[in-house]
């Protein structure tokens, strides 16, 4: 049976939709804009430091933050979110857990790997990554190995690593038969290769580049083949940020590497490391 309603009553129902519709849509913004708002609340944009040159790099006796990644989280925060910019200290065992129970709003220096996304979101990538080897040339265990990471896989080869990186991870999934020796600091793993310790370091191409140019009289860089683990670099971000939240951000940098800029910034933090050795 077909039922006819007053002309009040349809005005009734299309304004409570309408009013229903708006409300929806006014808690949803609200919703999509609140990680950005709750950090321009509080006034500071707390970045995730766990050190790696240039990523992140840290003044011993000062205790200054310096490295591309600072440079574009201190941007990010000062003039797009118009807040103070604080680092907080961490490791990189610690990096991920700390951003998914608040510690910091932002983890620096992320690679973008398919395990972490199902814990952390990402940015667009800042910069390209790639595991690379490096060898102590005065070594007579790898004075003529090859490139192919098979070639070093033996087992009375060490490799040496930082604990909880992407490259402990990349190597320890490449690896059958040789020793893996996890070290706390980027230091301890190139101290354990100098004084031969250790036969071969894993770190990123571009950090251990930049050792070998430091140290050509022993260093060798081997870009092993296949690539290793060759992925983005970005931001970590809560899992729960609003696609328009990180749209702010992703624009942020693909502007910023559009236009050459992110590359400056490495140059500019890779000089450093140079001048420093």
């Amino acid at each position: 049976m077909v039922r006819f309603f007053p002309a009040s009553l349809k005005t009734l129902f299309v304004c409570a939709s309408l009013c229903g519709a708006l409300l929806g849509q006014s808690a949803a913004q609200a919703a999509e804009t609140s990680v950005w708002q709750d950090i321009q609340k509080a006034g500071v944009l707390r970045c995730g430091a766990a050190v790696a040159a240039p990523y992140v790099m840290r003044d011993a006796g000062s205790g200054d933050y310096s490295g591309y990644f600072v440079d574009l989280c201190k941007d990010f925060g000062e003039k797009v979110l118009k807040v103070k910019v604080q680092f907080v200290d961490t490791s990189w065992d610690n990096l991920v857990a700390g951003l998914q129970s608040g510690k910091w709003d932002l983890a620096m220096a992320l690679n973008q790997t398919p395990e972490r996304a199902l814990a952390v979101g990402f940015s667009a990538p800042a910069t390209d990554y790639q595991v690379s080897l490096l060898v102590n040339k005065d070594n007579p265990k790898v004075a003529n190995v090859a490139d192919e990471i098979a070639a070093l896989d033996k087992p009375d080869m060490t490799f040496a690593v930082m604990s909880g990186t992407a490259q402990d991870k990349a190597i320890t999934s490449a690896i059958r038969n040789a020793k893996i020796m996890r070290l706390p600091g980027m230091d301890e793993t190139r101290l354990a290769v100098m004084s031969k310790r250790a036969d071969v370091l894993v770190d990123a191409s571009d950090t251990n580049h930049l050792f070998a140019l430091a140290n050509p009289d022993w260093a060798r860089e081997i870009l092993p083949k296949p690539a290793l683990a060759k992925q983005g670099v970005a931001f970590g971000i809560r899992r729960d940020i609003s696609p328009a939240d990180m749209e702010v951000l992703n624009i942020y940098i693909k502007q910023r590497r559009d236009n050459g800029e992110i590359q400056q910034l490495v140059d500019k933090a890779s000089l450093q490391v140079n001048a420093a050795k």
